[in-house]
């Protein structure tokens, strides 16, 4: 359940709030002499300023290839090149894209809290057997599966708190 609840954080991770983030190249791949290849593992990323992402690569000539990822990538974010470095300029972002993105926050929650119920599922499935070939009695199955609940409903109320969290810093301008 603890790795739900951090693949859930990840996903959080690569949504735009406004400032500029490294985290928010993180799902970015380039194509590297025939190899998907993640950008963090081609460059050196770094944020000058809160509005600007900075990328050296450490090959100069996976440049263009770094800045073609970026730019047909889902980010929306155009990458300009000097030559050395690539800057990403990450503009303030509009209320209609703090809405889209409050969705995909959602969404992933949402994606999270599924995983969860279907850990949970498991587990109870796999204390009803145990019920039913007589290694637990009624009770101690019916202790187990409350106990399972309460474990879900823990983990279901921590993704929902990184959530509001997640939505009040998207929305803040």
């Amino acid at each position: 359940m603890h790795k739900s609840v951090e693949a859930t954080q990840r996903n959080f991770a690569t949504i735009r709030t406004g400032r500029a983030n490294p985290s928010l190249l993180d799902r970015i791949n380039v194509e590297y002499y025939g190899t998907e290849t993640p950008l963090k593992s081609l460059a050196t990323i770094s944020t000058p300023d809160s509005q600007t992402i900075a990328i050296q690569p450490f090959d100069n000539g996976s440049m263009g290839l770094i800045e073609k990822a970026i730019a047909t990538s889902d980010l929306g974010l155009t990458p300009n090149n000097d030559g050395k470095i690539i800057r990403i300029n990450v503009p303030p972002l509009t209320e209609e894209r703090r809405k889209e993105f409050c969705k995909l926050a959602a969404k992933y929650a949402e994606e999270g809290k599924v995983a969860l119920r279907n850990i949970r599922r498991d587990a109870i499935d796999k204390v009803k057997k145990l019920e039913k070939d007589a290694e637990l009695s009624k009770d101690q199955s019916h202790d187990e599966q409350d106990g399972i609940q309460k474990l879900t409903d823990t983990f279901i109320t921590e993704i929902e708190k990184y959530l509001a969290e997640k939505e009040a810093d998207i929305l803040k301008v």
